[in-house]
């Protein structure tokens, strides 16, 4: 039973004119995918992988195109068109996606990207985003332990760091003080859990924790040292905003990694950079 906001086979019924009409199995009955949409193989009582939506009429409609971001989810999306009941954004299907200015927290601008939630409202039984989204986190306890690796996506900045959405999941922070790289609205990065605190918020880290940073690093280190000809002129006298440039990491970290390195007899430390030993 294929419902609004899915993502299913749905059977061929008939052809008419429009399109085809296939078979939700639920409570949307028959739906159309436009002529427009249409595959070049199809046969009657075949299946169709569709999305399901509404058409500018509130029609439950099908298109062959997965949108950008799915109901259920977080993602970035560029605002488009401003109204007078809210913003449009581009979710990559013929009808944009409406954020409702109650969804808002504060007036969006054409042509810049917002980080949203999708969800079909219970209320009015259409698709639609919000930037309310500590709304739409799991409220189930989190369930790792420091030093798991998730997926992060960059949702806002505070004074005390960026504002990460974990795993689309749950609610996170990179501490401004120990992210050593900028970060963009709406970009997606791999990260490291820091600590769940006992209220369920959760602390992250752009790097590996303990000795597993500085393996990464320390084969990072090596790898850039074989294709820059074994020899690079980076070394612990650099200033640490070149070292975070071409490397993204802490001076700390780099001076930790090419002592190890040097102990190893991997490279040498020389006064103006490090070479392959």
């Amino acid at each position: 039973m294929a419902q609004l906001g899915d993502w299913a086979a749905l059977r061929v019924i008939r052809e008419k004119p429009p399109g085809l009409f296939l078979d939700s199995e639920g409570d949307e009955g028959e739906v159309l995918l436009p002529r427009r949409e249409m595959p070049d193989r199809w046969e009657v009582g075949g299946a169709i992988e569709v999305f399901l939506y509404t058409d500018s009429e509130d029609r439950p409609v099908a298109t062959t195109r997965r949108p950008h971001v799915m109901p259920g989810e977080f993602g970035p999306l560029e605002a488009v068109a401003s109204t007078r009941v809210g913003t449009f954004l581009d979710w990559g299907l013929p009808k944009d996606l409406l954020l409702p200015f109650g969804e808002q927290r504060d007036r969006c601008e054409v042509g810049r990207r917002y980080v949203v939630h999708v969800h079909v409202d219970p209320e009015s039984e259409r698709i639609v985003a919000s930037r309310r989204l500590s709304r739409h986190f799991s409220r189930e306890a989190p369930d790792y332990q420091p030093g798991d690796k998730v997926d992060l996506l960059i949702y806002g900045k505070t004074e005390l760091g960026y504002k990460a959405i974990v795993d689309g999941r749950h609610g996170g922070l990179l501490f401004a003080n120990e992210t050593f790289r900028r970060l963009r609205h709406g970009e997606r990065t791999e990260g490291y859990i820091k600590e769940v605190r006992s209220d369920g918020k959760i602390d992250l880290s752009l790097e590996a924790p303990g000795r597993r940073r500085i393996d990464e690093l320390e084969a990072r280190i090596e790898k850039e040292l074989r294709q820059r000809g074994g020899f690079w002129e980076l070394c612990d006298s650099s200033p640490a905003d070149l070292i975070h440039h071409e490397l993204g990491v802490s001076k700390k970290a780099f001076k930790q990694a090419t002592g190890a390195l040097f102990r190893k007899r991997r490279i040498v430390i020389e006064d103006d950079g490090i070479r392959l030993a």
